[in-house]
């Protein structure tokens, strides 16, 4: 471009960008206050750091499954992945619950009441993350009128949810608990 000239996009672009922005400030802002919470809950930062882990792994699964399905990401993905935020929190929360209420109640060794808490919380999650990826699945395919609009928002989510059963579970909270 010759000297002296610009360009500025602006209309449905700006809005848009200006609306990524806020969302971005709503996700920090979600992580923060929930990781408040947490060291609030637990008063500990090992505890509190482990579940936080959790929904932060989940939320790039998020971006992994828009990849996968080859959605773009925007406001909607972005709702979905803040929503990620709290529902993997609070999964994490119930099974950190259970382990120090057995812990604390039985005065089990602390392994054994890890996999005891696993075993305890397992169908109550896997129930309702089923539920949930159910429910979500003719978003998810843009069934019915109106519903790919809201496609990217039931894949962010669903992708989060189908982490958040072995990250919580199996995989990673386990191993970031027994440290």
């Amino acid at each position: 471009m010759p000297g002296g000239v610009y360009y500025e996009l602006g209309g449905l672009y700006q809005q848009q960008q200006i609306a990524f922005k806020g969302l971005l400030t709503v996700f920090g802002a979600a992580i923060a206050l929930v990781f408040g919470l947490l060291l609030f809950l637990y008063e500990r930062f090992r505890v509190a750091l482990a579940v936080m882990a959790m929904p932060l792994l989940a939320a790039g699964a998020v971006f992994i499954g828009l990849w996968m399905t080859g959605i773009e990401r925007n406001i909607f993905a972005m709702m979905g992945m803040t929503m990620i935020i709290g529902i993997v929190t609070e999964v994490a929360i119930f099974c950190v619950s259970e382990l120090q209420a057995l812990v604390r109640d039985d005065e089990m060794p602390f392994e054994e009441a890890l996999l005891s808490a696993g075993r305890n919380r397992l169908r109550p999650i896997a129930m309702t993350t089923i539920a949930a990826i159910l429910a979500l699945l003719p978003l998810a395919f843009a069934l019915g009128q109106g519903s790919a609009m809201q496609q990217p928002l039931a894949i962010a989510i669903i992708s989060g949810l189908i982490v958040q059963l072995p990250l919580v579970l199996v995989l990673v909270l386990p191993v970031l608990l027994s440290c």
